[in-house]
């Protein structure tokens, strides 16, 4: 199962985990995309939008037409969830033209401490 990590982490914690990829030329396990707080992370994954990923998990190369139709929402929206999701790095452009979410899961994790 091919899963993504959405996280929250500073530029610093990003900039190190790439540097050691650079230098051992071995990629990290997994696919990670990183936010850097719990607020962009939650601007960028809306509830609508976190319905769209589920809806989009594992279902392969798909229009933003038939997207919208499968969430049941106006195709504009759906496009601008869309245009959202892409500039975040969270969906892929296919090939075919549509939209792909290449991951079969999704796993969040960020830490929320006292001040």
């Amino acid at each position: 199962m091919k899963t993504v990590v959405l996280d929250v982490r500073s530029a610093p914690d990003a900039m190190s985990d790439f540097t050691a990829a650079w230098n051992t030329g071995k990629p990290q396990d997994g696919a990670r995309i990183s936010f850097a707080t719990p607020e962009l992370l939650w601007q960028v994954l809306t509830a609508k939008r976190w319905h769209l990923l589920k809806l989009l998990c594992g279902a392969g190369e798909i229009s933003i037409r038939e997207a919208a139709r499968r969430a049941g929402r106006d195709v504009k929206a759906v496009h601008g969830d869309v245009t959202t999701l892409l500039h975040a790095g969270v969906l892929e452009h296919a090939p075919g033209g549509g939209i792909v979410f290449p991951y079969d899961a999704v796993k969040v994790e960020f830490l929320l401490q006292a001040a």
